[in-house]
């Protein structure tokens, strides 16, 4: 029989509905970014990927997918079965006691999107992968 007195976080899987993609920017636009006077950037479009620029530099947005899934977990307070529900969530009875902290987890992300310099000037184009990969990627 354990002897352990704390029962851990609680954790719970509630979706929340948003659809959220990470982006995965290079060193040189995050430097930009994250200056004391950061850049305007433009959102085109182009018949092969969507691009940003920023002066004379183009990005090329590219989607990765990965076999590894990353949770994204979101802090909330404990609800018991003592408490009242909340208007916006239902109240979920996880044996926590009351005033503690638990994670809930709002979603899982199994592909990122890259942005590669475009260093030709050209609008970026999707690499082929095989006919398999044009079917399953033209559904997404």
């Amino acid at each position: 029989m354990s002897s352990q007195q704390n029962a851990g976080i609680p954790l719970t899987h509630a979706p929340n509905g948003v659809g959220y993609k990470l982006l995965e920017l290079p060193p040189e636009l995050l430097a930009l970014l994250e200056s004391d006077d950061p850049p305007v950037l433009k959102l085109e479009s182009s018949a092969a990927s969507a691009v940003i620029k920023h002066g004379g530099q183009t990005w090329g947005l590219r989607q990765k997918n990965t076999s590894n899934a990353l949770i994204l977990l979101t802090p909330a307070a404990a609800s018991s079965s003592s408490t009242s529900p909340s208007t916006t969530e239902e109240s979920l009875d996880t044996g926590a006691p009351p005033g503690t902290t638990e994670l809930k987890a709002i979603s899982t992300i199994h592909e990122s999107v890259e942005l590669v310099l475009d260093t030709t000037g050209e609008t970026a184009k999707p690499v082929a992968r095989g006919k398999w990969h044009e079917k399953f990627a033209r559904t997404r």
